[in-house]
C-alpha cells in the first residue's frame, strides 16, 4: 500500500514582505505626519530583517502599525515578525529591528510532533531539518491531521507543503 505524506513548515513569502514594505514606504512618503521626519525602512532580504528608523516614539508606533497593516493585507502572519526593542540612534532618532522567522526550530518541531501524536491517528511525524514530515497510509488521516494542526494555536506560523 502506498505511503502518503506532507510537510509542515514555517515560511514567509519574501516577495509579499517586499511588497508590504514598498507599500508602507509609499504611504509614509505621502502622509503629512511623516513630512520632514527622515523616516526610513530598510529591507535586508538575506538576513530576513527590516530596519525601521524614525525621529521619535510616536512616529515609530505609527510606522509599525502601518507596516503591520500592510503585512496583514499581503497575507504575512504577524507571528512571523519579531520586533526587537527600539534603541537610540544618532541624532536623537530611534531605530528598531524587525526579524522575520523562517523555518521551524527544534522546540517548535517537537510541539508539532507532539500535537500529531496526541491525535491518535495512524500517522507518523518525523523532524527533518527545519520541517516536520507527516506520513501515513490514509489520505483521510493526513487531511484530519492538517485540519487539527490548523486549529492549534502555535506561537509561530505553519504552512503545509509537498502533499503527496
Amino acid at each position: 500500500m502506498p505511503q502518503f505524506s506532507f510537510d509542515v513548515v514555517s515560511e514567509v513569502d519574501q516577495q509579499e514582505v517586499d511588497n508590504a514594505i514598498n507599500q508602507t514606504r509609499k504611504e509614509i512618503d505621502q502622509r503629512y505626519d511623516f513630512k520632514g521626519s527622515n523616516t526610513t525602512i530598510e529591507w535586508r532580504p538575506k538576513e530576513r530583517e527590516i530596519l525601521l528608523h524614525t525621529s521619535d516614539d510616536m512616529k515609530l508606533r505609527a510606522l509599525t502599525e502601518t507596516l503591520n497593516g500592510k503585512m496583514i493585507k499581503r497575507g504575512v502572519s504577524m507571528k512571523a515578525l519579531v520586533y526587537e526593542k527600539a534603541e537610540q540612534a544618532s541624532g536623537s532618532t530611534l531605530r528598531q529591528l524587525v526579524k522575520i522567522k523562517h523555518g521551524l526550530e527544534g522546540e517548535q518541531a517537537k510541539q508539532i510532533t507532539k500535537a500529531v501524536k496526541d491525535l491518535k491517528l495512524k500517522v507518523q511525524a518525523q523532524i527533518q531539518g527545519d520541517a516536520v514530515r507527516i506520513t501515513g497510509k490514509s489520505k483521510d488521516d493526513l487531511q484530519t491531521a492538517i485540519a487539527a494542526l490548523k486549529t492549534q494555536n502555535f506561537d509561530f506560523p505553519v504552512q503545509f507543503t509537498n502533499y503527496r
